[in-house]
């Protein structure tokens, strides 16, 4: 392997995760590839020192230029991917929209499939390459009014896997990452989404939707156990630096418990438990 720096692109540096990671990784002498769907927020990660694309993942034109770009960059090669980029659309599955159901998927899935099919090429080329997708705890536990996530998250997972085995023997290491709750911007997008695409006058939700709005719009408190985007950076480390990688990595107490849980319990005692653990949020 040649002695320049170890080059990776991460999707959805704008805030929380992908900020701190691209920020981490810089400082351990990676050549990292920050990107953001909106141009100040790529002009802000370039002040910071990094550098800098635009990627849009709803825009097929716009990963396959970014894709481009760096490998102009880097003559060709490309050691990492982190597939970090998504949003939260909230609202019951009832109330999800043909529409609205297909832009969670064209960002958190196919978007991010779209991207990692650009990239792996130049991996094959090169005989090497680490791809981490950032899956959630919502990616093996579903909970309530989060259906479209839950949807994204599971589908993401059940694709990584199956691309996982198709890798076996190539040099390519594939790995998932599953948060709980990090501290971010992430309660700000879903409100904006929850706000633009589900309509709480005419829901059987209706009053529910009361309470999960006043909760995203409220900048005050954390969920329980949420931990800051740092805690992800030492298994994102691992993945893309040790010799063995694991296939998942779980972050924050909930992503633990409930992965315990859900091998112990059946289907109707794991909601159970998972009603239980929102029941605040729906009153």
């Amino acid at each position: 392997m040649s002695d320049s720096p170890r080059t990776i692109l991460i999707t959805g540096c704008s805030s929380g995760i992908g900020h701190a990671a691209a920020h981490a990784l810089s400082a351990r002498c990676w050549r990292v590839f920050a990107t953001a769907r909106r141009a100040d927020d790529v002009a802000r990660l370039e002040a910071e020192g990094l550098e800098a694309l635009r990627l849009d993942l709803d825009d097929s034109d716009s990963i396959a230029a970014a894709v481009q770009e760096v490998l102009e960059r880097t003559d060709g090669r490309l050691d990492a991917l982190f597939n970090n980029g998504a949003y939260g659309q909230p609202g019951a599955v009832e109330d999800l929209s043909r529409a609205t159901l297909r832009a969670q998927l064209e960002t958190n899935l196919l978007g991010t499939h779209e991207l990692t099919c650009r990239v792996l090429p130049a991996m094959r080329a090169q005989g090497h390459g680490r791809i981490v997708q950032n899956s959630s705890v919502l990616g093996f536990a579903a909970l309530p009014y989060r259906g479209a996530y839950v949807c994204s998250k599971f589908a993401l997972e059940g694709l990584t896997d199956t691309l996982r085995q198709e890798l076996t023997g190539s040099g390519i290491q594939v790995s998932l990452i599953q948060p709980g709750p990090i501290s971010s911007r992430f309660r700000e997008s879903a409100h904006r989404a929850f706000r633009a695409r589900i309509d709480t006058r005419h829901s059987a939700h209706a009053e529910t939707y009361r309470h999960v709005e006043a909760r995203l719009a409220s900048q005050a408190g954390k969920a329980p156990f949420t931990l800051g985007p740092e805690a992800v950076i030492a298994k994102l480390v691992h993945a893309l630096e040790s010799p063995r990688p694991r296939a998942r990595y779980a972050v924050t107490l909930p992503t633990h418990l409930f992965a315990c849980l859900k091998r112990l319990l059946g289907s109707r005692g794991m909601d159970r438990v998972l009603l239980r653990a929102t029941r605040d949020e729906r009153r």
